[in-house]
């Protein structure tokens, strides 16, 4: 199984939350569901939590086009961890989702220009949007990982 790293926070809780799909929409009704109740669980108010969830349906819905092609059988691994982080070490939600498909440059993941008058497109915006912290890696063997942080405040 493949390690999820943690290395920048220090876990408040024992339990790590992992979900590992294929990379098919159709298990995404899953991962909508166990984020938004793990994230409450966590201490998030409701509203936050369903933009954390649109965040992370956004993320996979690219690791599915973009890192593998479209649905396939190859995994995706979503982590949920309650941690401590930043300078204050406050208590926030991690979540790291983990690809094995395509590596692409990560300086290059950006959103397109919000002017731009066409569907789709919008998925690392809202990511950025949504999330306090966000960071593209890639993963030591192949693929791609993303670290995503929303402060519990």
């Amino acid at each position: 199984m493949a390690k999820i790293d943690t290395k920048k926070s220090e876990s408040l809780t024992n339990t790590q939350i992992e979900l590992r799909i294929h990379a098919n929409p159709d298990y995404l009704c899953v991962v909508r569901t166990a984020v938004r109740q793990t994230v409450c669980i966590f201490g998030l108010r409701e509203d936050k939590a369903e933009s954390i969830t649109l965040a992370v349906v956004e993320a996979l819905t690219n690791v599915i086009r973009h890192s593998y092609g479209g649905p396939c059988d190859k995994p995706i691994i979503v982590g949920l961890n309650k941690i401590c982080c930043g300078d204050k070490n406050r208590p926030a939600v991690e979540i790291v989702i983990r690809d094995f498909g395509k590596q692409v440059d990560t300086e290059a993941i950006k959103s397109r220009d919000l002017d731009e008058l066409r569907p789709g497109g919008v998925g690392v915006h809202i990511i950025r949007s949504v999330m306090d912290e966000v960071e593209f890696s890639h993963a030591d063997d192949c693929g791609t990982q993303l670290r995503m942080v929303k402060y519990i405040t």
